[in-house]
């Protein structure tokens, strides 16, 4: 189900930028796996990057403190950046990152998550792409994890 689904939003994404640079810009770590197999399914070319930010550490409540510990070092002005997440959940990551990539003039912004709550009543910006609807559980395999724990799991399971 996942690979059909990241199939599909490669085509959604190829639709969606016909043309300029494109950057896909996976949030790290959770996204990792994600990225890796989506922009193998984008039939253009693209660049990669990545950026880190933390807000939970090992609790599984965010804590609200968004702070930035890896800066992507590739230019983002004038190019279309599309942010990776694995998980949408509060909309705080989000919004903080939003407004530092924005104050790049890229070209455009948008946003892809592989797993979407429904829940993030604080974001700003909607999620242009979504892999799929998740419960309001604490998720984790395909790259989501529990304090480092669990990412390598080939599938998305609650931890509850």
């Amino acid at each position: 189900m996942i690979a059909a689904r990241v199939r599909e939003l490669g085509a959604e994404i190829t639709a969606a930028y016909p043309d300029g640079a494109l950057l896909v810009l996976g949030l790290l770590k959770g996204s990792f796996i994600f990225v890796s197999d989506l922009v193998r399914q984008i039939g253009r070319p693209l660049q990669v990057d990545f950026l880190v930010a933390a807000s939970y550490g090992d609790a599984m409540v965010s804590s609200g403190n968004v702070r930035l510990v890896y800066d992507p070092e590739t230019a983002l002005e004038g190019k279309h950046i599309l942010l990776v997440e694995d998980i949408v959940d509060t909309g705080r990551t989000l919004n903080k990152l939003l407004g530092l990539l924005r104050a790049r003039n890229p070209r455009s912004l948008e946003i892809c998550a592989l797993l979407h709550k429904h829940v993030a009543t604080e974001l700003e910006h909607p999620t242009r792409f979504v892999g799929f609807d998740a419960p309001n559980e604490f998720l984790v395999g395909y790259g989501l994890d529990h304090a480092e724990n669990f990412r390598h799991l080939p599938y998305i399971a609650s931890l509850d």
